[in-house]
């Protein structure tokens, strides 16, 4: 099938590079427009934009995609489906009648579970075990379409969301090749989703990030695992910003009062309400990620440090 893919993260290179080395041909490629990045705000162009013009592929990065305009373009390009994978824009229902097998996007999570912009997060936010892939059809909903393919997948007790993300965009880029190849072959089945059992993933915002160390020590760790590394869950130590990104497992130990550190010579520990968690990477203000270890052999924690949260007016913690 011709095929025009859409997708603008790091996320969606696996399924770009797998459809590229099939069967399939893609004719083009949708991604927002290069942004600014870095210190110096330089134009830089998506991760998909870089890979479809080393492979040679049309781009189109338009601003919306209802105008006339880039609609046509589209028509141009007779794509005959057109996979989607994090691509951040909403297609209009025009661009949508245009493919004759339509848009089909691979979402990482099991629908109706997890709608929206951050499913991975938020599975590992929920303290979750597993969570999966869909590739659903996209209609005028927000990912309420039906369902064409799906796979489970296991969450690591000490897995982050990115870890769990970079993960999850390898073994969906097969789901996704199989769900375009069913639509091929005519073989495609379509279930309805149970819009009574859906949940919502909103994306995350850094005042969601804050650390509530009075939370028992299972939800501190969901905390922190399901916001690393963006936006990166935070704390404070003597009124300076501190992102804690990764835990690990922990010693049989006393508990600490909420916040209070203590450093081993091989781990930093934290209390929390209930027990301990042990903190596996952080970055100080400024500075880049760290083993915590290395952190407090630099930082000469006095007696009684204590990471602090103050809960401000219309946060969530």
């Amino acid at each position: 099938m011709r095929l025009l893919f859409a997708g603008t993260p790091e996320a969606a290179l696996p399924s770009l590079r797998t459809l590229l080395d099939s069967s399939h041909e893609v004719v083009g490629v949708l991604t927002r427009a290069d942004a600014p990045s870095g210190r110096g705000r330089t134009l830089r162009p998506s991760p998909v934009k870089s890979l479809a013009l080393e492979a040679g592929v049309p781009v189109l990065t338009p601003s919306t995609l209802r105008d006339e305009e880039i609609q046509q373009e589209i028509r141009e390009l007779a794509p005959d489906a057109a996979p989607v994978v994090a691509y951040g824009a909403m297609v209009p229902q025009a661009a949508l009648d245009i493919p004759r097998h339509g848009w089909v996007n691979l979402h990482f999570s099991l629908l109706p579970q997890w709608r929206g912009a951050a499913p991975a997060q938020r599975a590992v936010l929920a303290g979750s075990r597993s969570t999966g892939l869909s590739v659903f059809r996209i209609e005028k909903g927000l990912d309420t379409g039906d369902v064409l393919r799906s796979a489970p997948t296991d969450i690591g007790e000490f897995e982050t969301a990115g870890e769990l993300l970079d993960r999850m965009a390898i073994q969906g880029a097969q789901v996704l090749l199989d769900a375009l190849d069913a639509l091929e072959a005519g073989t495609a089945t379509s279930t309805p989703q149970d819009h009574s059992l859906a949940t919502h993933a909103a994306k995350l915002t850094p005042a969601e990030a804050h650390i509530d160390w009075t939370r028992p020590a299972e939800e501190v760790a969901a905390h922190i695992r399901g916001m690393s590394p963006q936006p990166g869950a935070w704390t404070e130590l003597d009124g300076s910003r501190t992102k804690i990104l990764g835990v690990e497992a922990a010693p049989e130990h006393a508990p600490l009062p909420p916040g209070r550190i203590e450093a081993t010579r091989r781990q930093v520990l934290v209390g929390t309400g209930s027990d301990v968690v042990a903190v596996s990477t952080l970055a100080p203000a400024g500075k880049r990620p760290m083993r915590a270890a290395d952190w407090a052999r630099g930082a000469a924690l006095p007696p009684g440090a204590t990471f602090t949260h103050h809960q401000q007016d219309g946060e969530q913690a």
